[in-house]
């Protein structure tokens, strides 16, 4: 480039490199309005193509081609991939209309602190498309736009003309809300943020007037200084420091042919890119890769059929015509890179004609910002230069360009620098997988965790949502033993707790205690309940049920079941059932422990050695909490808002095969005492009066029931019916094989979080559950997800499936090392907290609403 050339392009002069930076009219909900032109801009969704299968991905491929090809083309279309920074007070403010019970506030807080120490972007993903030309009433209005913009006259863009561009706007929307994309009009807040982003300034965004922003609000939006210099441009702010630098870099050349997945994804990828920050003058050089965070600016146009035609054939002539021409000459040869181009564009011109392929001109920016100084700056543009020749594109710094590639990407402005570009089938841009990544969770929510996939994120789950949806409320989390399913679940019931549910864990294992110290930490009502002596009479089915008919219904079986088979063999069912009836009738407060003393004075001799018997056994651990005779005070289970634990580490279920004259005593009572807890969960979902309350039921270790015919039944049923009950469901198992076998549940499973599997069978059944293909791939995948590299256990790494059925590698993020000591499982830790908590219980046994650690 001469140098005259040089400097006129510095200055901004000349060819289709020269021209100010574009004026601004006007901005609306999807509308920028500049002095010539009016551009539609869209939001687009992100899609889960991670772990997308095959034929899914081919499926959007098709899709997204046909959106391009046949709704975009002929229209001057630019695409934006940018980042911000992850606002973790944001968090605060939408936690006042999720949470309402105990110190929320405290709780919401942590989670900002953790989000802030994380520092994540978020992605967003923008698309301009030209609707109409407007120099004519501008120009001939030049001086109404110059009040305008000082906001002291009419504003340029007049109410009519809105309303026809807004128009023709939602008619874009609407043939594009059914892509891949699910296109919608960018909100006037997003779009003032994406005018003035560039200028790096603090100052608040104007608000709009009457929904636009317009005159002098225009001006503020891009009041800055940009400096040009021939690698980069300086951002200067209103004190005259520089607050940033950039670089804008083109892509001059793509490899004939590039795969997906893999180096054909080149804006997908761009998350991916990771550089070490240069050592600052007083720190160690760093070792730990962070994100680039480039950002993507391309200006594209489909060509309809007729324009590509004519290309086509216009490159397929120029070949012909060398070749005609090196023919003539002394070799002869007129070369085969010349024969190759003749062939190809009479090849392509067949498959524009009868294939319905379409080209489109397409030219690409990467740009490359630092905050922190210009030696970053060129250490982020190496790593992006560096990632790109791994799939051998071209990536290169716009070498005394600056100015004009900064002036291309911003909206509403126009190819620049028409030579740095590309013509080829749009499949070349929609298999780039702009819009692709890593999405999971609900919209909505408390926060969980993050994407460990190739696009950041947060993750929010909210268990309690499905009954509100009108979907399904159970939620499964599988995996191996210490990969974090139980304290997954215990997270999600103190969130739901937060909001005011009423959250009942049926901890097997017993190390779940701790939840109780994190709900009392927080304010929340909290309760412990253990199968010993201590806690006799906690799961009396007289105090647990709603009234004395299904007690007198429940309690009967449940002494039946727990009643010597050699009695029950002889009727004891009949004694058992009138001191039911008698205690009843008697007055004062019903209990199973009056019922085993009326038993144990009854005239019938049956009735007196079944109440021997069972008294006896209600001085054992798992006897003494359904019909043991309480001490005073004792905490008993009440369904009000909080968290309540309820351990049972002792039971020994039988499977469903043993028949139950072949159980022995530690089985039977343990079919008895669970029998309290499934009664008692399947009466509290189905309560009239607690119809308004939000209901979580987690079982941690649920193999245990599986195993048994009358804990499968009743997970089917609380599945079934929770939409309607307001009841959410939470299982956690070892056995994904035996929970796929229960069609109850697996029908109505809303979310599924798969942490590490190790067999083929038990992977092959996440995979179903997962909604994955069950091949060598998903297998190696799932049993990779629990291990770092080195080699080390990653806790709390998983594989989730949400509602809409996107599945994506999630880490579950536990806010602070002070809650994950308390929720730690481990058993050091869980007899810690046992013994805690069982001392404090004693200590406030005349407290009955909170137990506090």
């Amino acid at each position: 480039m001469k140098t005259a050339q040089r400097i006129s392009n510095l200055m901004g002069l000349g060819g289709e490199r020269g021209g100010p930076p574009p004026q601004y009219a006007a901005l609306a909900d999807g509308l920028i309005i500049t002095d010539t032109h009016a551009e539609a801009w869209l939001t687009l969704s992100s899609a889960n193509t991670d772990l997308m299968s095959v034929a899914d991905r081919d499926a959007q491929l098709d899709q997204a081609d046909q959106a391009l090809g046949r709704v975009l083309a002929g229209h001057d279309c630019h695409l934006r991939v940018l980042w911000s920074p992850l606002r973790a007070d944001d968090y605060l403010h939408e936690a006042a209309g999720l949470f309402s019970a105990g110190d929320w506030e405290a709780w919401a807080q942590m989670r900002v602190r953790r989000l802030e120490q994380i520092g994540m972007d978020t992605r967003h993903l923008l698309l301009g498309v030209r609707l109409a030309d407007r120099t004519g009433p501008v120009r001939q209005a030049g001086a109404r736009a110059v009040r305008g913009a000082l906001g002291t006259g009419a504003p340029p863009v007049s109410r009519r003309e809105l309303a026809g561009l807004s128009g023709q706007m939602r008619t874009l929307v609407r043939r594009l809300e059914v892509s891949p994309w699910r296109a919608e009009p960018a909100p006037v807040e997003a779009l003032a943020w994406l005018v003035a982003r560039e200028q790096h300034r603090t100052a608040p965004l104007p608000a709009p007037r009457d929904g636009a922003i317009t005159g002098a609000q225009i001006a503020t939006l891009t009041r800055g200084r940009i400096e040009p210099f021939p690698d980069h441009l300086r951002i200067v702010g209103a004190d005259g420091t520089t607050t940033a630098w950039s670089a804008v870099l083109t892509m001059p050349s793509f490899p004939a042919a590039l795969d997906t997945p893999g180096g054909g994804e080149w804006l997908r990828s761009l998350s991916e890119i990771t550089y070490v920050p240069p050592a600052g003058d007083d720190d160690e050089a760093g070792t730990r890769p962070v994100p680039v965070s480039p950002e993507a600016s391309v200006r594209f146009r489909v060509l309809p059929k007729r324009d590509a035609l004519r290309k086509v054939d216009k490159a397929r002539k120029s070949a012909k015509e060398q070749r005609r021409s090196a023919s003539k000459q002394s070799a002869g040869d007129p070369g085969r890179d010349i024969e190759a181009t003749e062939a190809e564009m009479a090849d392509l011109k067949v498959a524009i004609s009868r294939d319905g392929v379409d080209l489109v001109d397409d030219h690409p920016r990467i740009v490359v910002t630092s905050t922190e100084s210009l030696e970053d700056l060129r250490a982020r543009v190496d790593a992006v230069v560096a990632h790109y020749a791994g799939a051998d594109i071209e990536v290169v710094t716009g070498e005394d360009e600056q100015r004009e590639l900064w002036c291309e990407m911003q909206p509403g402005d126009r190819v620049r620098v028409p030579d740095v570009g590309h013509t080829r089938d749009v499949t070349a841009l929609s298999a780039s997988w702009f819009w692709g990544g890593a999405r999971v969770g609900d919209t909505d929510g408390p926060i969980v965790g993050f994407l460990t996939g190739s696009t950041p994120g947060v993750v929010r789950l909210d268990v309690t949502a499905g009954s509100d949806a009108g979907d399904a409320t159970t939620t499964a989390f599988l995996g191996r033993s210490g990969r974090g399913k139980s304290t997954a679940v215990a997270m999600c019931c103190l969130d739901a707790a937060f909001r005011g549910a009423f959250a009942l864990i049926l901890d097997f294992k017993g190390d779940l205690g701790g939840v109780v110290d994190a709900a009392a930490t927080y304010g929340l009502p909290a309760r412990l309940v253990q199968t010993t002596s201590k806690f006799a009479g906690s799961a009396d089915l007289f105090t647990l049920l709603e009234g004395h008919e299904a007690a007198q219904v429940e309690v009967p079986a449940q002494l039946t079941i727990a009643a010597p088979p050699h009695l029950r063999a002889r009727g004891a069912e009949t004694p058992i059932t009138r001191a039911v009836n008698a205690v009843i009738r008697g007055g004062g407060t019903p209990a199973t422990w009056r019922v085993v003393e009326y038993l144990r004075t009854m005239d019938d001799a049956l009735g007196r050695e079944t109440g021997e018997a069972l008294y006896e056994l209600a001085q054992t651990g798992l006897g003494a909490p359904f019909m043991g005779r309480p001490a005073d005070g004792s905490p008993l289970l009440s369904p009000e808002p909080g968290v309540w634990v309820v351990q049972m580490p002792g039971l020994s279920l039988p499977d469903a095969a043993t028949h139950m004259d072949q159980w022995n005593p530690l089985q039977r009572l343990s079919v008895a005492l669970m029998h309290s807890m499934l009664a008692y969960g399947v009466t509290t979902a189905g309560r009239r009066d607690l119809r308004g309350l939000r209901k979580v039921l987690a079982v941690p270790e649920v193999h245990v029931l599986t195993a048994t015919r009358q804990g499968a039944a009743f997970l089917s049923y609380i599945a079934r019916v929770g939409r309607a009950l307001g009841t959410a469901l939470l299982l956690d198992s070892q056995d994904a094989v035996a929970l796929a076998h229960i069609v109850g549940v697996v029908e109505q499973l809303r979310t599924v979080v798969g942490f590490q599997l190790t067999t083929e069978e038990e992977q092959n059944a996440l995979c179903g559950l997962l909604g994955l293909p069950a091949n060598g791939h998903t297998r190696a995948m799932i049993q990779a997800i629990g291990r770092l590299p080195s080699g080390a256990v990653r806790h709390g790494h998983s594989i989730t499936r949400d509602a809409q059925w996107d599945a994506a590698t999630v880490q579950w993020d536990i806010p602070s090392a002070e809650l994950l000591a308390m929720l730690d499982t481990s058993p050091k830790a869980s007899a810690d907290t046992t013994d805690q908590t069982d001392h404090t219980a004693h200590e406030n046994v005349a407290d009955e609403t909170v137990v506090t650690a």
